[in-house]
């Protein structure tokens, strides 16, 4: 299985970029993984909601020139279905099933993701009523990822 995480902005914290290298590693062993990064734009220190829009439209068109025909499209999002770790794996484990043998999760910038990305998805997901930054929510999915092939092929991991 192929997945690619398309995501805004680059990780400016080193421990942060050092938990991605080490979940990226983890994962190698059970899937083909891509992160794909497109720029944050600048928002104003106080925005209009047009403005808010027109960020999150910029932003979406980034994110959409990397999603490919078949790809099966998962954003992360806080109106999204919220799963358990067991759930997650069997989700991902059926997707496989059904064929989807690209998965891409989305995770948008600090305003969300547009309205047009949001759209193409095929499931909305969300890990928790609260919100993350989103370089943070970058490792938490990896994370996930990497706990639900280790659930899927029974081997033990810290819970």
């Amino acid at each position: 299985m192929k997945i690619d995480i398309v995501c805004v902005g680059k990780i400016k914290e080193n421990y942060l970029r050092d938990a991605i290298k080490e979940y990226s590693k983890r994962l190698s062993r059970y899937c083909k993984l891509q992160i794909l990064e497109v720029p944050d734009e600048k928002a104003p220190e106080n925005y209009s909601n047009k403005e808010k829009e027109i960020i999150k439209k910029k932003e979406g068109k980034s994110i959409l020139k990397h999603i490919k025909e078949n790809s099966f499209i998962i954003t992360l999002d806080l109106r999204g279905k919220m799963l358990s770790s067991e759930e997650m794996s069997s989700f991902i484990k059926d997707c496989c099933i059904k064929g989807h043998s690209n998965l891409v999760f989305i995770i948008g910038g600090s305003l969300g993701l547009s309205d047009e990305v949001l759209a193409k998805a095929n499931f909305s997901l969300c890990f928790s009523k609260m919100t993350f930054p989103h370089q943070l929510m970058r490792v938490i999915l990896m994370e996930q990822l990497y706990r639900s092939y280790k659930i899927m092929n029974n081997e033990p991991y810290h819970k």
